[in-house]
Formats: C-alpha cells, structure tokens, sequence
C-alpha cells in the first residue's frame, strides 16, 4: 500500500488537454512543419523534452526543440483562460487527504503555469507539495518527475494517478500502482495496457470507487 497519491494535474485535474494539443499544432506551424492534430493529442502527458522528438524527429529537436518549445509556451498562453477544472477536482484531493494520504502533484508543466492552475483549483491548502518542469531532468514517461514528487514530500511509497498512456508508463517505469481517469481522452484499453491498474470515466466516478482501488487507504 502507499502513503503517498501522486496526481497529474494538466488532463487530470484540469481540462487542458486540447488546449495543448492546438498549442503544440501552431507552435510547430511557425517552422513550417504541420503535424496532425491527432498525432499530437496521442503524445500529450509527454513533457516538451520527449514529445519534440517523437513527433517530428530528433534531427529537428536539436536544431529546433528549444525554440518549439518556448513558441509552444506562447501560444498555451493565448488558451489558458479557457482552461477549467475537472468536475470532482478538488474533491479528490480533499478525500485523499482526508483519507490519510499525503497528496503531492506532479506536473512537468512551466511553473507559472502550474501556479496559475493551483489558483484555479485553490489547491494549495489540499497538497502537501506539487514539482514544475524545474524538478525533473526528463519527464514523462520517465519515471523522475514521480520520484521527485515522492521524495519532495517525504514519501515511502506512492500510486500515480493520471489521464495519459504516458502517466502509466512512468508509474510503472516508478515501480508504482497507477489508476487512470479518462479525461484525457484515451480508452480504457490503451490505458491498462499502458500499466492503469483501474481506469475510471470520471474523476467524480474515480472517487466513488476509491475503495476498490489502490488510493483506498494509505499503508
């Protein structure tokens, strides 16, 4: 069992997805490369350092990942006000929380995006601590981001819960238990094959069956 509950926050807690999604789509327009929308959608959860590559090669990361990187910024920024929370997002840390778990995010997004979506959640009071993309040297699905999130905390053990195929990936890579929503737009299928131990439509449904889960109770 695990004392610690490591959550996502962009696609889990807040409905950004898409938002990043088309940021990504018009970042990589500005070098004349287009890369299909649903290309993109399928490797968000990736951190900018891994997604680059893995859609448009490494050839253009080295030459360019930087530079898409701070256009993508650029363009979020343009669509972070449309950005809203999850139905139930505050209620889960709460329950967590209230449960006996120490609750930390693990987000590998730019900091002042992290802050404005901690204001948005008023989640600052319901976590014992949250990691920026400053925390990890690689992000998701390496595993770092969730170790840095567990030690940054004081944690012994941890289960991650996420929206992505990427998220599962680095709490297994994390040798963690891993419980998946569907707001981020992936199936139940590629999700436990990706490592989901419980995927849940909603995160109102997820706290409804915490019991079956591993998020039940802290060891």
């Amino acid at each position: 069992m695990a004392d610690t509950a490591i959550i996502d926050v962009d696609g889990t807690l807040v409905d950004s997805n898409y938002q990043h999604t088309l940021a990504w789509f018009r970042a990589f327009r500005r070098f004349d490369v287009v890369v299909p929308v649903w290309r993109i959608h399928r490797s968000i959860g990736m951190g900018g350092d891994q997604l680059v590559p893995e859609l448009v090669g490494e050839d253009f990361a080295e030459r360019h990942g930087e530079d898409a990187q701070e256009a993508w910024v650029e363009e979020f920024d343009r669509l972070i006000d449309e950005v809203e929370p999850f139905e139930g997002a505050r209620e889960l840390l709460r329950t967590l929380g209230e449960r006996g778990f120490t609750v930390v995010l693990a987000s590998s997004g730019k900091p002042q995006h992290v802050d404005r979506f901690l204001d948005l959640l008023d989640a600052r009071e319901l976590c014992a601590g949250w990691t920026t993309s400053a925390d990890a040297d690689a992000t998701k699905p390496s595993p770092d981001l969730l170790l840095n999130a567990l030690r940054k905390v004081g944690g012994t053990s941890g289960v991650a819960v996420g929206d992505s195929t990427w998220d599962a990936l680095a709490a297994g890579r994390a040798d963690m238990p891993s419980v998946a929503v569907r707001t981020g737009g992936f199936s139940p299928e590629e999700l436990q094959e990706a490592g989901a131990v419980h995927v849940a439509e909603s995160l109102p449904e997820l706290i409804a069956a915490l019991d079956s889960t591993p998020l039940g109770s802290p060891s």
